[in-house]
């Protein structure tokens, strides 16, 4: 193949203004990363260390092989939407590796709005089964979810429907969906449970149930609890919705890897390939070569 010659100059004025320009919408992106990642609320923290639930990522992390990458998906998905504070939509997603094989792994993030379901929420979700059924993925689901943010309740249930279609389809296609409800799941929430293929729910502090103890007390006066109403006893018991039953965070966590590594790989397709060589340019150029104004 003929070497395309480069006629780009690192020494000019043109091409300083361009490389420190883009540098900065670097930054700027790897900050709004971080913001997304890492900007929660004490209040927030403090209630979910003292439900002794982990965080989202962490729960992530302990289910996937160590020192695998993980490819996450939409990580700024409503970002500037909301007043800007459900970050990453109120999930994080990606691709990750469990037990040598290609999951599609989500999780609710509770510190932000209570892992209440936005608009943007559904769009990021119908993203991951669309990516899952594309790919012919199995997928692992921590819910975590109060259910829909009601006060935008007429943007979500076309869109929440759909989500529960396409958990239907997966299932006709034969992919396996593993769910760990981490906490208590209402309203849609419950759903999601109820819908997969292994169901792990956690003692305590893991709930399955379409309306809460308050909405109960308000509609018919009783007076229950969270594990009367819908706990780890109840749904592995009585109403068989869920399949395993987990003390504690770790050893629900752990049950999802166990039930990941009983999952056959598939066979990839093979395709030749050759040791790529390095580049005849430094990449670093690139950041001199865009222009500063796109337009």
């Amino acid at each position: 193949m003929e070497v395309i010659e480069s006629r780009i100059d690192p020494g000019s004025e043109t091409f300083r203004r361009n490389r420190e320009a883009n540098l900065r919408l670097v930054a700027e992106l790897k900050e709004r990363l971080r913001h997304a990642a890492e900007d929660r609320s004490e209040r927030a923290r403090r209630r979910h260390a003292e439900q002794k639930k982990l965080p989202v990522r962490e729960r992530i992390e302990r289910i996937l092989d160590p020192g695998t990458p993980f490819l996450e998906l939409s990580p700024l998905a409503a970002y500037g939407m909301y007043d800007g504070r459900v970050h990453g939509a109120g999930i994080v997603s990606g691709i990750g590796i469990v037990h040598g094989r290609e999951f599609l792994v989500s999780g609710n993030d509770a510190m932000v709005k209570g892992g209440s379901v936005f608009p943007m929420t559904l769009q990021k979700s119908l993203r991951e089964q669309e990516i899952v059924m594309e790919n012919h993925l199995p997928s692992i689901i921590l819910v975590d979810s109060g259910g829909a943010y009601l006060p935008l309740q007429d943007e979500i249930f076309v869109l929440g429907g759909r989500v529960f279609y396409n958990q239907a389809l997966i299932s006709k296609m034969g992919l396996p969906q593993i769910c760990a409800v981490m906490g208590q799941c209402t309203a849609g929430g419950a759903y999601i449970p109820a819908m997969s293929t292994y169901t792990v729910i956690v003692k305590g502090t893991g709930g399955i149930f379409l309306g809460g103890p308050p909405l109960v007390r308000a509609a018919t006066g009783e007076v229950v609890t969270s594990d009367e109403l819908g706990g780890a006893d109840v749904h592995c018991s009585i109403s068989g919705v869920a399949d395993y039953y987990a003390e504690d965070e770790i050893h629900a966590l752990e049950t999802v890897r166990t039930l990941a590594g009983t999952i056959a790989p598939v066979e990839k397709t093979r395709i030749r390939t050759r040791e790529p060589k390095p580049p005849r340019y430094d990449p670093e150029e690139l950041y001199g070569i865009v222009p500063e104004d796109i337009r």
